[in-house]
């Protein structure tokens, strides 16, 4: 989960909108707090060889409740991702709507490929030609040059609402190249069956996820079977 969510959410919650934070991860957004102005540079100096596979991020903005992926998240999802790239005749392009630490990643491990950013944090302008302004609210407010151009596209949507993944949902149609394509959904074990609805998506085995743990279950759903790849799709109960 990439986008905003509600600070006073906490675990067990019964609202299905948004993520809930675990009690560590409100004592976390508390130590956070008192130190928000630390730079991820200073939090590199004094890293071990371990820590220094991590890519660098922005910091994450607790006020807007951003969350980044774990890097064995991250790294899964892009190893994924470039292994469909690979396998298309076609050289495809990349869309990852709203998940910055997998195009961050993308971009660390294979800077060669073609990833647009679509997203509503500006602090990613930094990514030049490569992000674009995005705000689910207005799915369609692209520009008309994206229209039908991605033949892979990763999303996670800000919000865990019906609203929000029929919104979400609009984009990836306007986005998606006509003919072979592959999406894949991380979102929320709660919309599980929307994403079948909406998208024509089933579960994986692998189990997203963040840097900072949260109440809710999230899941990857494609629309391809991976294979042995992602804990392969999860069988579904009859």
């Amino acid at each position: 989960m990439e986008g905003e969510i509600n600070h006073n959410t906490i675990a067990g919650a019964d609202d299905d909108d948004t993520p809930a934070l675990s009690a560590h991860a409100l004592e976390a957004l508390k130590e956070f707090l008192s130190e928000q102005n630390r730079s991820v540079a200073a939090d590199n100096d004094g890293a071990t060889a371990a820590e220094e596979k991590e890519v660098a991020l922005v910091t994450e903005d607790w006020r807007l409740s951003q969350f980044w992926y774990d890097r064995e998240t991250a790294e899964t999802v892009a190893r994924e991702v470039h292994a469909l790239y690979t396998s298309m005749e076609d050289p495809p392009s990349v869309a990852c709507i709203a998940c910055p630490t997998l195009y961050v990643y993308l971009k660390k491990l294979h800077p060669d490929l073609p990833v647009q950013l679509l997203e509503y944090d500006k602090r990613f302008e930094q990514y030049g030609n490569e992000f674009t302004y995005y705000d689910y609210n207005e799915p369609l407010e692209l520009p008309s040059s994206m229209k039908q151009s991605f033949s892979i596209i990763v999303a996670d949507p800000p919000y865990l609402s019906q609203e929000c993944l029929e919104k979400v949902s609009e984009t990836v149609s306007f986005l998606k190249k006509p003919g072979e394509s592959y999406l894949l959904l991380l979102t929320g074990a709660v919309q599980h069956d929307r994403a079948a609805q909406l998208l024509g998506l089933r579960p994986c085995g692998f189990r997203p996820q963040h840097s900072i743990k949260l109440g809710n279950e999230f899941r990857l759903f494609t629309n391809y079977d991976p294979g042995l790849r992602l804990g392969g799709w999860e069988q579904e109960e009859s």
